[in-house]
C-alpha cells in the first residue's frame, strides 16, 4: 500500500523533463507555466510533511490516510485527463501534497508496526522501491515521450494511484489520533505553506527569467528565510510540532546533512547531465543512458540488507556520498560525455544516492525514540525536499544563464553538485570526530522497547567538560517528546 502510494509522484518528478515540450503543445502552456505546475507540485510535497503531522496529531489516522488516497486519485485523473494548464497544475499540485501525506502517515507505522525482525525487510523493500521509482524515471518519461504522448504513462499513474486507494481500504483498521492533547500549531502549517510555496515558486521563476530581480529574488530569499523561521520557531517551541531540537545532537546532525547534500547534488546532477545530453539523444535513448542509476539502487538495496542493523550503516552513508561524487566528478570531467562516461557515472550516482539518503535517515531516526518517528521523519523529509527539488532550479538557471555557453555552464553547475556532495561527507566526518564517535551498532530490542537504538553525544563532544561518554547510556528523560 505504501509503495504504490509513493511510486505515481516519484516516477512523475524524475520522468516529466523529456515530456515538458509535449504537454505544453498540447494544452498550450508556456514554459513558464510548466516550471510553475513543478515548482508548485514540489511545494506541495514539502508543505504535505508538516500538516500531515498536525493533522495525524488531532484525527484518526487511518480515516485521514483514506481521504488521502482519495485525493491522490483526483489529482491523478485530474492530471491525466487535463485540457487546460489550471486543471492540469491543480492535478499535478495534488499529486505532490497528497503524495508525502501519505508518506508521513503511513511509512512510521509501518516501520514501527511490526516486530523487530521485519524492519529490516521493510526498509530494504521501501528502498529499492522508493529509489528504484525515481531512477527509472528517466527512462519511463524517454519512452513515453518517444511515443510522442504523454497521457498513456498519467493514465498509468492513476491506476497505481486507484490500486493503492483499494489496499488502503482492504487494510484498514482504526487507528486513533496519535496525541489528541497536543497543541494545535498553525503557526508552523502556515510558516511551513507560506516558506514552501514562495521559496519553490521563486525557484521556478528562475527557470524563465535571464535577469536576476526582485520579482525572481524575493520570493526565493523570502521562502528559504520562513523556512529557517520555522525550524527556529520549533526548536524554542515548549510543545513543538516538529521535533527539532533532539536532532541536534551529533548522529542525527550528520545523518540529515547527509541526506540532504546526497538528494540535492543527485537530482541536480542527473537534470544537468539531460540538458547536456538532450541534443545529442532521443529521449529514450538517454533514459537508457540513465539506466545505470536503477542498477545503482539495486545493488546498494543487497549492500543495506547486509549491513542495516550494523555498524557498517554509518561507513555505508559514507561511502555512497563518496560514489556520489565520483560520479558527478566522471561527468563533469569529460562534457559532454561519451556513452561510457554517462553509463559509468549515472550508476555511480544510483550507488551514490541507495548508499546515502535511506541509511543517513535511519542514522537519524535511530538516535531517538521510535514513538517520535512520525515527526522526526517529517522535519528530515522536509529538509531533504527542500535541498533536492529546490537547489536543481536554481543550478540549472547558472548552467543556462550565467555563463557564456551551456557547456560551460553546466561543468559549473556540476562541480558545485560535487561540492556539495563533498561537503556532505566531509561535514559528517568532522561531526564524528569533533564528538569523538565511533560508529555504533543499532540496538532494535532497545530502539522498539521504547528507548533509542544508541546514544548520540552532543555536538562538539569533545570541547565539552561534561559530556557523557558513548558507552553511557541515555536516561529515561532525555529526548522526552511532550
Amino acid at each position: 500500500m505504501v509503495v504504490a502510494a509513493l511510486i505515481p509522484y516519484l516516477v512523475l518528478s524524475a520522468a516529466l523533463q523529456p515530456l515538458t515540450g509535449i504537454i505544453g503543445g498540447q494544452l498550450h502552456m508556456g514554459t513558464e507555466e510548466l516550471n510553475l505546475a513543478q515548482g508548485l507540485a514540489n511545494a506541495g510535497y514539502a508543505l504535505g510533511t508538516v500538516l500531515s503531522v498536525q493533522l495525524a496529531q488531532h484525527l484518526p489516522q487511518r480515516r485521514m490516510l483514506i481521504i488521502y488516497g482519495v485525493l491522490l486519485v483526483i489529482g491523478s485523473v485530474l492530471a491525466a485527463s487535463a485540457t487546460n494548464a489550471v486543471t492540469f497544475i491543480s492535478g499535478h499540485v495534488l499529486q505532490g501534497l497528497c503524495t508525502s501525506l501519505l508518506l508521513i502517515a503511513a511509512v512510521p507505522p509501518l516501520v514501527t508496526g511490526f516486530p523487530p525482525s521485519k524492519v529490516r525487510y521493510t526498509a530494504i523493500v521501501l528502498n529499492l522501491c522508493i529509489f528504484g521509482a525515481v531512477a527509472l524515471g528517466p527512462l519511463i518519461g524517454g519512452v513515453q515521450a518517444d511515443a510522442n504522448g504523454w497521457r498513456p504513462l498519467f493514465w498509468v499513474i492513476a491506476g497505481i494511484s486507484v490500486l493503492a486507494l483499494l489496499l488502503i481500504v482492504a487494510t484498514y483498521r482504526d487507528v486513533p489520533a496519535a496525541d489528541p492533547t497536543s497543541t494545535r500549531s498553525p503557526l508552523a502549517v502556515v510558516l511551513a505553506a507560506t516558506g514552501c510555496i514562495a521559496a519553490f515558486y521563486g525557484a521556478a521563476q528562475l527557470l524563465t527569467h535571464r535577469d536576476l530581480n526582485a520579482a525572481t529574488l524575493a520570493p526565493l530569499c523570502a521562502g528559504v528565510f520562513v523556512i529557517l523561521v520555522l525550524l527556529v520557531n520549533q526548536y524554542v517551541s515548549k510543545r513543538p510540532l516538529l521535533i527539532v531540537r533532539p536532532l541536534t545532537s551529533t548522529l542525527p546532525v550528520s545523518g540529515i546533512v547527509a541526506a540532504m547534500s546526497a538528494a540535492a547534488a543527485s537530482v541536480s546532477a542527473i537534470t544537468l547531465s539531460g540538458l547536456i545530453l538532450a541534443d545529442r539523444y532521443s529521449p529514450l535513448k538517454l533514459g537508457l543512458l540513465f539506466l545505470p542509476e536503477f542498477g545503482g539502487a539495486v545493488l546498494t538495496t543487497i549492500l543495506f540488507a547486509i549491513l542495516f542493523t550494523s555498524k557498517g550503516l554509518h561507513y555505508f552513508a559514507l561511502t555512497g556520498l563518496i560514489s556520489l561524487s565520483a560520479g558527478i566528478a566522471l561527468i563533469a570531467g569529460a562534457l559532454p560525455p561519451s556513452t561510457i562516461v554517462t553509463l559509468v557515472g549515472t550508476g555511480l550516482i544510483g550507488v551514490g544516492v541507495g548508499a546515502s539518503v535511506a541509511p543517513a535517515l535511519f542514522i537519524a531516526g535511530f538516535s531517538l525514540r521510535n514513538a517520535a518517528l512520525q515527526r522526526v521523519f517529517a522535519i528530515v523529509e522536509l529538509l531533504r525536499a527542500v535541498a533536492a527539488f529546490m537547489i536543481a532550479p536554481i543550478l540549472v538557471y547558472i548552467a543556462t544563464t550565467v555563463m557564456s555557453n551551456t557547456e560551460d555552464g553546466v561543468r559549473t553547475a556540476l562541480w558545485i553538485c560535487l561540492g556539495l556532495s563533498a561537503a556532505g561527507a566531509l561535514t559528517g566526518i568532522a561531526l564524528y570526530w569533533l564528538a569523538r564517535v565511533r560508529p555504533p551498532t543499532p540496538s532494535l530490542a532497545d530502539w522498539f522497547g521504547g528507548g533509542t537504538a544508541w546514544y548520540s553525544p552532543p555536538l562538539l563532544a569533545r570541547f565539552r567538560r561534561n559530556a557523557r561518554t558513548p558507552d553511557q547510556p541515555s536516561g529515561p528523560a532525555e529526548f522526552e517528546i511532550s
